[in-house]
């Protein structure tokens, strides 16, 4: 696809995503990991403004020059920046001129896209193009927070998709294989360098868990198990008084969870989802096996060569059993370089590798993620405590 037809598209899903939205909604902010729909739509204009426009097209003029303070997410080398707990506190700019916003850099994009501009700027605008995409699929984390909160149910007029688990597991070889991204297509900088590394053998589980196999856990006092827990897990769940996954809920008449479509009763043989890293490994521990390192998980999705429809284009908003575009699965690795792995100087460093520190890897996209975003080598990355993202857990053992 011609790079500004790509461009168009990316930047009308955005939109789209939004559509069903009243206008009060684009400005909640439900809890601190959650931004206000309207600041996506502005942040993710802001990153072309300032990172294309700003400094690859003369004699550019910005929409408003405040936007720099409210719409910068943490980028440090721009200067001062809205903090992040407090973006649900600005009523203004309001949504109607962040749309005209959006509008006007798109049309400042188009004419730039136009001008013959050089392959750093287009790899740069391509780089955004991927950033939206991750806002995407956060526009949609946050969205089903907030209409979580407010109990109301959320729907893009589709059905949820039905589910089948597989029981059984694939054995991979002990031996020395190749990791990371390597070929000429898009990649963040964290995926490289491509580098071997050697693995054992060991048993993938070919079905993701499902809230009836965790709902055992939970009626087997999991929770109560100090000795699944990891310390700071333990300390976690006790001062937020957490027991079940988040957006479940018991009723009178049995569970139910807070979906994409409302509340619903809840489905024993949908994947599991919005668990922390802390509960994955309890419940790893209590099933008698673990999580899988990255490098196998990668090592699967490159091996099977699974074909799905159930990204973003599929439109199913809920998790299917499928190896990749499920929910994102997390992964015993701690988010770490990789050998040989050096900062991109500029602004661009600070992107992904200032957050190699306390937080863990999860694999394999979800159902919002694009088709077209999703790598096997993709490294997601969320510290142990978060569950507001779309992520559930596949089990493994040593062979």
């Amino acid at each position: 696809m011609i790079l500004k037809d790509l461009y168009q598209k990316v930047r009308k899903t955005s939109v789209d995503i939004c559509a069903p939205l009243q206008i009060e909604d684009y400005v909640i902010q439900s809890c601190l990991e959650v931004s206000p729909p309207k600041w996506h739509l502005a942040h993710t204009t802001w990153f072309y403004e300032t990172l294309v426009l700003g400094r690859y097209q003369a004699n550019f003029k910005e929409f408003n020059p405040e936007f720099n303070t409210y719409f910068n997410s943490y980028y440090k080398s721009f200067g001062k920046h809205w903090l992040r707990d407090q973006r649900g506190i600005l009523s203004r700019p309001g949504v109607g001129q962040i749309m005209e916003y959006r509008n006007y850099v798109d049309q400042k994009v188009l004419e730039f896209l136009n001008q013959s501009p050089s392959q750093e700027a287009l790899e740069i605008l391509e780089l955004g193009l991927h950033h939206e995409q991750q806002h995407q699929e956060l526009l949609l984390m946050d969205i089903k927070n907030i209409f979580s909160v407010n109990n109301v149910t959320y729907s893009l007029n589709t059905q949820p998709a039905s589910t089948q688990r597989t029981d059984g597991s694939w054995t991979f070889n002990e031996g020395v294989y190749e990791f990371g991204h390597n070929n000429d297509g898009f990649s963040y900088d964290n995926e490289g360098p491509y580098h071997k590394s050697y693995i054992h053998s060991f048993e993938l589980e070919k079905s993701m868990i499902t809230n009836g196999d965790f709902l055992k856990f939970i009626e087997d006092g999991g929770y109560q198990k100090e000795l699944l827990w990891l310390s700071d897990g333990l300390t976690y769940i006790k001062e937020n008084n957490i027991n079940s996954p988040l957006y479940w809920e018991k009723g009178s008449e049995g569970w139910n969870e807070f979906t994409l479509y409302g509340k619903q009763p809840l489905d024993l043989n949908t994947p599991v989802s919005h668990i922390s890293y802390y509960e994955a490994q309890a419940f790893a521990l209590w099933a008698g096996k673990r999580l899988p390192t990255e490098y196998e998980w990668e090592l699967a999705a490159k091996t099977l060569q699974e074909d799905t429809q159930a990204f973003l284009e599929g439109q199913t908003l809920t998790p299917t059993q499928s190896l990749k575009g499920s929910l994102w699965q997390w992964s015993s690795s701690s988010y770490d370089p990789y050998p040989g792995y050096s900062r991109e100087a500029g602004p661009l460093g600070e992107y992904n590798g200032k957050f190699m520190c306390n937080q863990r890897v999860l694999k394999g996209g979800s159902f919002a993620t694009s088709n077209w975003h999703y790598r096997n080598t993709y490294r997601n990355f969320f510290y142990p405590k978060d569950r507001w993202q779309f992520c559930g857990l596949r089990l493994a053992k040593d062979a």
